[in-house]
């Protein structure tokens, strides 16, 4: 036992800070393409819609696939398979070099979906074995750093890259860093299962069946659907509505909004993720309300950005996502204490299939087809429509959330 909490120990902050490099460049390989996306209009001719399916062919190949690698991570050594899945997306970020036509862009993304899935359902039950329930909202807010860091990243990669020397090098220079931290996972031991588990093993927490009658889950995972259907929407097409609608350079609406999401993200996620555990411990489902209050503040400023012309425009934009993301480590953090170790793998990759099926592997097809028929502008309602959703699903989740153990905490 001591041995075993000695090697907890010196290996909880080096796992945390591998896979949250790797993260970084799972983002920064998503995020490039909507920074080029006009470039790649240009070359391979299509509408907004055909271009959409891009990200929703995507995220298709990514949630079917979570559920089989959920199954085998609750069995098998999980960092072996998330190494393979970041060899995986590299080489088929390598294959951008020779792509020259929309149909074998389609089969590239569509690997890189395949290859990713492989790493995010596996990597937080894989932290949660390192760290006990009582810290893992501000664990999470460090490993979902990179979504918004690496998101940003992508745009100013993808919109000087590509300005300069067309769009596919940024793709070509994003895998390299994939390919060496995939390999330097290998030498991170794999973590006793359950091991800072305390709260009880139960048929809903703990078996596949159980899951689907565990409303601690299914509210977080719902309202999580929607938040991601939000900014899936917000993400692919921010850089083309500034463009399209209000005249910014697609290089100048690149930097601004990447910017904004890298300063938004980092503030925001850091702050979520600590704000969720202080509530987690004074009240049952803190990390729900926090989310809650988000979505809530997040909507107006979502509308107030794509509604409004003037100065007040960039402001909103910074605050729409920053309440977005905000809620990334509490929500997470949710999901990760409604379950237990022996089915956690599986329940985040039904997470996963849950929150891209009715999130973003149809949102930004949905706002492309509404865009081709009214405009970008009215494009942005239905990702609003998304936000009150959830904020309204997240609120029923308060009651459901189970009760922490008396714990460490600092």
């Amino acid at each position: 036992m001591a041995d075993e909490q000695g090697l907890v120990r010196r290996w909880a902050t080096t796992a945390l800070v591998v896979l949250t490099a790797l993260n970084f460049v799972n983002y920064i390989d998503r995020s490039v393409l909507f920074a080029v996306q006009p470039l790649v209009q240009h070359e391979f001719p299509g509408s907004d819609a055909k271009f959409g399916l891009l990200t929703t062919a995507f995220f298709i190949c990514y949630m079917v696939t979570a559920p089989f690698v959920g199954r085998l991570a609750d069995r098998y050594p999980r960092r072996l398979i998330m190494c393979a899945g970041a060899l995986l997306w590299s080489a088929a970020t390598l294959l951008t070099a020779v792509t020259h036509n929309f149909t074998e862009l389609m089969i590239r993304h569509t690997l890189v979906g395949i290859g990713e899935a492989t790493f995010v359902t596996i990597a937080p039950s894989f932290l949660a074995d390192l760290h006990p329930e009582q810290r893992r909202g501000r664990v999470l807010s460090v490993f979902y750093l990179a979504i918004p860091v690496g998101t940003a990243l992508g745009y100013l990669l993808g919109g000087e890259l590509g300005q300069r020397f067309g769009w596919r090098m940024p793709f070509l220079v994003g895998a390299v860093p994939g390919v060496i931290l995939g390999l330097v996972l290998l030498l991170v031991p794999e973590p006793k299962r359950g091991g800072q588990d305390r709260l009880a093993v139960t048929v809903e927490r703990g078996t596949f069946l159980g899951l689907f009658r565990n409303p601690a889950f299914w509210t977080a995972t719902l309202g999580m659907a929607m938040m991601t259907f939000a900014v899936g929407g917000m993400q692919v097409w921010m850089p083309t509505f500034l463009s399209r609608m209000r005249n910014v350079p697609l290089n100048t609406a690149n930097l601004r909004f990447g910017l904004m999401t890298l300063v938004a993200g980092i503030t925001a996620t850091m702050l979520g993720g600590w704000l969720g555990d202080r509530m987690e411990a004074r009240k049952r489902g803190g990390h729900c309300l926090i989310s809650a209050i988000g979505m809530s503040l997040a909507l107006p400023a979502v509308l107030l950005a794509v509604f409004h012309t003037g100065w007040w425009m960039y402001p909103a934009i910074f605050l729409g996502e920053f309440f977005l993301l905000l809620n990334t480590a509490p929500l997470n953090a949710a999901i990760l204490n409604s379950v237990s170790a022996p089915i956690r793998s599986t329940a985040f990759a039904v997470n996963i299939f849950t929150i891209h099926l009715l999130g973003d592997a149809f949102s930004p097809s949905l706002m492309g087809y509404i865009s081709d028929r009214s405009n970008m502008q009215m494009a942005f309602v239905a990702a609003s429509v998304a936000i009150a959703i959830s904020a309204g699903v997240l609120y029923m989740g308060i009651r459901y959330a189970p009760q922490l153990p008396p714990g460490d905490s600092a």
